[in-house]
């Protein structure tokens, strides 16, 4: 098992338990991946915060562009090492540094300030994506773009989707990590303890009802 690095902050999260490493929500999660690939099926994921995020992904990059002068594309290709495995959205060979895109869905979802980031998830998939290209910095940059008419209800206000009137500038909200090699030390620690419940929870499951 590898664990992706959009789940990383899962893995990551502290146990209550002084007799337990791994926390009820890292068991969990592994529990579920552990069940995916016994049974060979793939969990889907779909909401309207994620079909938007993939709907105008293009969009969002481009505005960030915009705001930097930055000329930068969507990054394609999945890495891994013994421990992870992800794609970033964007990757600066020239200023070592990544950059994950989140596309807010509405005014009221997105953060005007970085001091209204407030995820401590997405701080750990940015620390697996450095640890796997290498990269020294990474940026988590939330954007605001016109959210797509059929992904709308009726009753759903135009004023907190339909944001191109609004200066660019005000609508990217970036915060900025260093790379930690004491960190990353950490996540292989965990990811080690996800490795070894992981494969308790199949051989549990290979051997029900014998």
């Amino acid at each position: 098992m590898k664990v992706r690095c959009s789940s990383l902050g899962k893995i990551m999260t502290k146990s209550r338990s002084k007799d337990q490493p791994l926390s009820k929500t890292a068991q969990s999660y592994i529990k579920e991946i552990a069940k995916q690939d016994f049974y060979g099926y793939e969990a889907t994921l779909d909401n309207k915060y994620l079909d938007k995020g993939r709907t105008v992904e293009d969009e969002a990059i481009q505005l960030y562009n915009d705001v930097f002068f930055t000329m930068f594309q969507k990054h394609e290709g999945r890495v891994e090492n013994d421990y992870l495995t992800g794609e970033c959205d964007v990757l600066s060979v020239d200023l070592d540094k990544i950059i994950d895109i989140k596309s807010s869905w509405s005014l009221e979802t997105f953060p005007a300030l970085p001091e209204d980031i407030n995820n401590n998830e997405y701080e750990w998939q940015l620390r697996g994506y450095m640890m796997l290209y290498g990269a020294m910095s990474a940026e988590l940059a939330y954007c605001m773009v016109s959210t797509p008419d059929d992904l709308l209800k009726d009753w759903e206000s135009d004023a907190i989707h339909k944001v191109d009137h609004i200066d660019p500038c005000q609508r990217v909200t970036v915060v900025e990590f260093q790379r930690d090699l004491q960190k990353e030390e950490e996540i292989k620690t965990q990811c080690k303890l996800a490795q070894e419940y992981y494969n308790d929870y199949i051989a549990e499951l290979n051997n029900k009802n014998k």
